[in-house]
């Protein structure tokens, strides 16, 4: 284990850059926004900073709809100034992980607007998927294939003359042409891309939507189910040929780069695919990301993410939320503390005091286990998700496709709070920010936390260092990670062991019996103490022992 990447135990913090920080005043987050917190960061202990995308974008979809890879949107800075956060970044101890998205670009994209003046069945019109429509005078779409943002997946151009011309695809909205990973200059263009990245300093790259790049050129008229391995536009066997072509390309550097990607899969076999030696080192985790609070699902899919792991070189991640996902603090208050897309709703009630108890816990869980740790920016601060923005203020696409059933992600992207007063609580110095703060997150700024030894804060930057030394201590005992599983005569306590350590998460409704020990080295909920001083291990709280 001493010689492992350095991506095999680190703690990986999301920047959102829209929403974290904002330099100049103008209601956006930008770069120089970072590099004004560094400070924030290397205190909390993070080894790694991962940039949502800060490419050139008309933000049709928050930075997703990319118009250039090798440009900085000017609402976030430029190419020099990426340049500096990254180098004052790895001066601190720091690495840089950058996103790229490689399943679509922006319709403002340099390509497709070549495409769209291009004549049918032109070479640039190759790199995309134009296809004629259906029916008598084409006004059918190609294929009914729904869109993972709702709405049909096709939309039709127009002829310069004004006619109606062919369909172009894309799995995610208008904005979002797919591109054709079939064509050889759309390979060649993303391996550009990737070296462009590393030899300006980045250390990783994280690969939006990884399963989604190779499509059924037939284009079957109606998608094979979820999981399916013929299904036309997921999970391809074609895509592993890309990612053994990317592994190449992160290898010719001395200093290892990482490959880490965004893989919706529930099947383990088809997911350990993208792992193998060759293709990707991590894949996220959302197995354990979605999962409700409840102590046999995630013992589970622990032990699960552990066996796919088992043989390979790739590196378990973990995480609790991100961009896209409701805030645990919200989300483990519910009746119903599971995730997916599809559940996704208005006036949906959360119990928010058991909600952050069981984020914390759950946070504590997270950094026990031997792998990589992901924390989205806020749920450091133990932010709840915001759900009563207005709706004109919200510009999520997944809002406005489901005709706004379906709230979107703004939610889990409101501005950052640092201080306790201003506007916008110390977000950007004219009090501007996107999207508006609620006036309570004053007391969840960094500021108001920072000193007090009871707050979300705190337990993270104390849990991150004691993680730190366990991992430490980890590599120098018995077994590569010193990670083990622990008995308790509770089936709704999960516990864990790492060497002398013990970790015990209670996800049941009552306290639990708390095990012989010497030290409480950390506890989720502020007043364990005084339980723990009766032996009890309360409900939704975690503990890390020293036995």
């Amino acid at each position: 284990m001493a010689d492992a990447p350095w991506w095999a135990d680190a703690v990986v913090y999301q920047v959102y850059v829209r929403s974290f920080a904002d330099a100049n005043g103008d209601g956006t987050g930008d770069l120089e926004g970072v590099l004004a917190h560094l400070d924030h960061l290397e205190s909390l202990g993070v080894d790694a900073i991962w940039f949502t995308p800060w490419y050139a974008s008309p933000m049709a979809d928050g930075g997703y709809d990319v118009a250039d890879y090798r440009a900085i949107d000017p609402a976030f800075g430029d190419l020099a100034t990426a340049e500096r956060l990254i180098a004052e970044a790895s001066a601190r101890g720091i690495r840089t992980i950058v996103d790229i998205v490689p399943n679509h670009v922006s319709d403002r994209h340099p390509w497709f607007r070549a495409a769209l003046a291009a004549e049918p069945g032109s070479d640039e019109r190759a790199r995309f998927w134009f296809r004629p429509g259906r029916g008598a005078c084409g006004e059918l779409p190609p294929t009914e294939w729904i869109s993972s943002f709702g709405g049909p997946t096709w939309t039709r151009t127009t002829d310069p003359d004004g006619r109606p011309g062919e369909w172009y695809l894309h799995v995610f909205s208008p904005a979002q042409p797919d591109l054709n990973w079939d064509h050889p200059a759309v390979r060649a263009e993303h391996e550009d891309v990737l070296r462009f990245w590393f030899d300006r300093g980045a250390a990783g790259i994280r690969v939006d939507s990884a399963a989604m790049l190779v499509k059924d050129a037939s284009l079957p008229v109606a998608p094979a189910a979820a999981g399916d391995p013929d299904h036309p536009h997921l999970d391809r066997d074609g895509v592993h040929e890309i990612y053994r072509a990317w592994r190449a390309v992160a290898d010719e550097y001395d200093d290892p780069r990482l490959l880490v990607g965004e893989v919706w899969l529930a099947d383990p076999a088809r997911f350990a695919r993208y792992l193998r030696d060759d293709e990707l080192h991590g894949a996220f985790n959302f197995e354990f990301m979605t999962k409700p609070w409840d102590a046999s699902a995630l013992r589970a899919t622990i032990a699960e993410t552990l066996d796919w792991h088992e043989g390979l070189s790739a590196t378990p991640t973990w995480a609790l939320s991100n961009h896209d996902l409701t805030r645990p603090a919200t989300r483990y208050g519910r009746a119903d503390s599971s995730f997916s897309f599809e559940q996704k709703r208005f006036g949906t009630p959360t119990d928010h005091a058991r909600g952050l108890a069981r984020a914390r816990a759950a946070a504590m869980l997270a950094a026990f286990l031997p792998g990589s740790l992901y924390i989205y920016q806020g749920d450091e601060l133990g932010l709840p998700e915001v759900e009563d923005l207005p709706d004109e203020l919200r510009q999520d696409p997944m809002f406005a496709r489901s005709g706004g059933v379906d709230p979107g992600r703004d939610g889990c992207r409101v501005p950052l709070p640092w201080t306790r007063a201003g506007a916008s609580l110390g977000f950007s110095p004219t009090g501007a920010a996107w999207l508006p703060q609620p006036a309570e997150w004053a007391g969840l700024s960094v500021e108001a936390q920072a000193r007090d030894e009871a707050s979300t804060l705190s337990l993270y930057r104390r849990m991150l260092r004691l993680r730190r030394d366990l991992v430490r201590e980890g590599r120098n005992g018995a077994s590569p990670t010193g990670f083990a599983w622990a008995e308790h005569p509770d089936p709704d306590v999960i516990a864990l062991r790492r060497g002398d350590i013990l970790h015990l998460t209670n996800l049941g409704s009552r306290p639990a019996a708390l095990p012989p020990h010497r030290d409480l080295l950390l506890a989720s909920a502020p007043d364990a103490r005084n339980h723990l001083e009766r032996k009890e291990l309360p409900a939704d709280t975690s503990v890390w022992l020293r036995t």
